[in-house]
């Protein structure tokens, strides 16, 4: 779609991955996991990105050199995802369309997911999609609400949830579409009322609900897409499950 926008979070260090290399360049198949991310926006027809960087931002920004429609934005102090998005302000509070918000360190990330989310974002014009998974376990994931009719309620993380909510299966893939409008909105918002004081993204679908707008959480990432690196062990994980993919 060539009206999105896309924002790639890529500030972390990936302090469990035992190096000073920032976490989104750690290499999956040959290449940095944030390759990866930007080739599958770049499949699915989103031409401008905006890499949030931090840890060691020069070298994420040389890394990407040979991609074009890349513009960076830059998180001094790591206050959270949403934080994170805030840095782009800018460029969100500018745009018209849909604003795609993603990690830098999801490797198997599919170009076909992304373009079924912004599908169904030209479609039914929400203030946010949610792209979800159906996940056998879904422990240490945060779990989706949803109402008596089925619609989206809010996202709670695995810490905060109850023994009810524990026994939901689908889960939030840090995989969303924001209307701009909505998103600047969602932003102005945040509040860092959390124990770890910072801003967090997964607040912002129910700021939208709660001001009457339309969200919407999709199941149907794949389950490749559930595939996390935080360790060197899950990274050799994901790799072998890519080039199981013919990556």
């Amino acid at each position: 779609m060539a009206n999105a926008l896309a924002v790639i979070l890529a500030a972390g260090q990936g302090t469990r991955m035992n190096s000073d290399l920032p976490k989104v360049l750690f290499p999956a198949c040959e290449k940095p996991m944030i390759h990866h991310v930007v080739s599958a926006l770049n499949a699915a027809g989103v031409q401008r990105c905006v890499v949030v960087v931090g840890y060691r931002a020069d070298l994420v920004k040389d890394s990407l050199d040979a991609f074009s429609g890349i513009e960076f934005a830059v998180q001094a102090e790591r206050l959270g995802t949403g934080h994170a998005v805030m840095m782009c302000r800018n460029q969100i509070e500018s745009h018209e369309g849909p604003v795609l918000v993603v990690a830098g360190d999801s490797p198997m990330i599919q170009s076909t997911s992304i373009e079924k989310l912004l599908q169904r974002f030209e479609t039914e014009k929400p203030a946010c999609i949610l792209g979800t998974l159906l996940k056998d376990d879904p422990t240490g994931l945060g779990r989706i609400v949803r109402d008596s009719s089925g619609a989206f309620d809010s996202i709670v993380e695995q810490r905060d949830a109850t023994d009810e909510q524990l026994s939901i299966s689908e889960v939030n893939m840090s995989t969303y579409v924001f209307d701009a409008r909505g998103l600047s909105l969602a932003l102005s918002e945040l509040k860092p009322e959390n124990q770890q004081q910072e801003y967090y993204l997964t607040d912002c679908p129910s700021i939208l609900k709660e001001h009457g707008r339309l969200v919407i959480a999709d199941p149907i990432l794949q389950s490749c897409e559930a595939l996390s690196v935080n360790t060197p062990e899950e990274l050799a994980i994901v790799e072998s499950a890519m080039r199981r993919m013919g990556y």
